[in-house]
């Protein structure tokens, strides 16, 4: 039997990136001698990422509609015809048994074209509210693996499957990496742990939060793992402290959850996804600088099953030290924000959306 061949876009963010790199690792454990084909937008991390990760990529000259009056714009059909026209020369070498679209400029062009050929296709969709391009793909391709319910209010109900996000596996059992974090982070054991976590480029209001919050935090008796993001390493670095440690980036995310009591993070779909697996009580602060504000319902999805804190930016001063504290002092609060948001948890997303696209090829 011929080898498989997979061709896979996603990219801008690595909130698409990712998933995209878990289901060709996964598809490449099922089918061995398969051959796999990226293709992303020229310029956007994909095309650093996706080398790393061990695969070829091709670039398409796409980008996004700007919100406001740009030049930018004037240029989008050009983009656009240019991208369908190479989608499909390269669509026409590659010959895919199967196309992956995980959200990105680059999808669009692509799955379209393969969906004219009548390619088998799949969209995996990260957020509550759906991305521009995976609206527009809905009604062109097989299968739609989504990772929030209520996804019906986007996409055809018959092409639904909920299967979750991709997540890193070496999050599945962090309760047994404890001993390990403490002293990988030189933690004092008879403390209670804060991990902050704003991306890995940082978040403003989240880290001008934590600064002014400093004082507070110790009079909690707490120890802070601080991740400011490298944009802001320079500006906080002197904040360190015997509890309070800065980091530009987290390399260990496995041993920074599983050294956590507590956890304020931003509410990017996957960051979601991992903190579900992770099951510790978190307080989301979702940016409101994002698409369609789907961090903030990324952030309700969980918080109206009492499965988390949601706090918005422009509430921070008003309610942020009262919601704390109360989370802080009440065990019972804790248990119950840690039990309900594991049962929102979907360890076996990425064998799930390969799961459907074995069915698709099929023969």
């Amino acid at each position: 039997m011929k080898p498989k061949k997979f061709i896979i876009s996603g990219g801008g963010t690595g909130g698409h990136i990712y998933p995209a790199v878990a289901i060709a690792n996964e598809l490449k454990i099922r089918f061995p001698n398969a051959e796999f084909l990226f293709v992303g937008a020229n310029d956007r991390m994909e095309m650093e990422k996706v080398p790393q990760a061990g695969y070829k990529i091709m670039g398409l000259w796409i980008s996004g509609l700007q919100r406001s009056l740009s030049l930018q714009n004037l240029a989008f059909p050009l983009k656009l015809v240019s991208s369908l026209y190479k989608s499909q020369k390269i669509l026409k070498d590659f010959r895919p048994d199967a196309a992956i679209g995980t959200g990105g400029y680059a999808s669009a062009p692509l799955l379209k074209m393969a969906s004219m050929k009548k390619i088998p296709c799949l969209i995996q969709e990260q957020n509550s509210h759906a991305g521009i391009t995976n609206k527009w793909l809905s009604n062109k391709v097989d299968s739609i693996c989504v990772a929030y319910e209520g996804m019906e209010n986007f996409f055809p109900s018959h092409k639904i499957k909920f299967t979750g996000n991709p997540v890193r596996q070496d999050l599945l059992d962090i309760s047994s990496k404890r001993e390990e974090a403490i002293p990988f982070f030189n933690l004092k054991r008879n403390k209670k742990t804060l991990l902050v976590l704003g991306g890995s480029l940082g978040a403003k209001r989240i880290n001008q939060l934590i600064e002014k919050s400093l004082p507070f935090f110790e009079a909690q008796n707490l120890q802070v793992i601080w991740q400011c993001g490298k944009f802001y390493e320079e500006i906080y670095k002197n904040k360190s402290s015997e509890n309070v440690q800065i980091h530009a980036f987290l390399n260990r995310m496995d041993l920074a959850y599983a050294a956590a009591d507590f956890i304020i993070s931003r509410a990017g779909a996957l960051s979601v996804s991992e903190l579900c697996l992770v099951g510790k009580p978190v307080i989301f602060i979702p940016s409101p600088n994002v698409a369609e504000d789907h961090q903030t319902k990324n952030a309700k999805a969980v918080s109206e099953k009492n499965a988390a804190v949601l706090i918005r930016e422009r509430d921070l001063d008003e309610v942020f030290e009262g919601e704390f504290s109360a989370l802080v002092s009440s065990e019972e609060k804790q248990k119950s924000l840690s039990s309900n948001i594991k049962k929102l948890a979907k360890p076996n997303a990425t064998k799930e959306i390969v799961d459907e696209i074995e069915k698709m090829i099929a023969p």
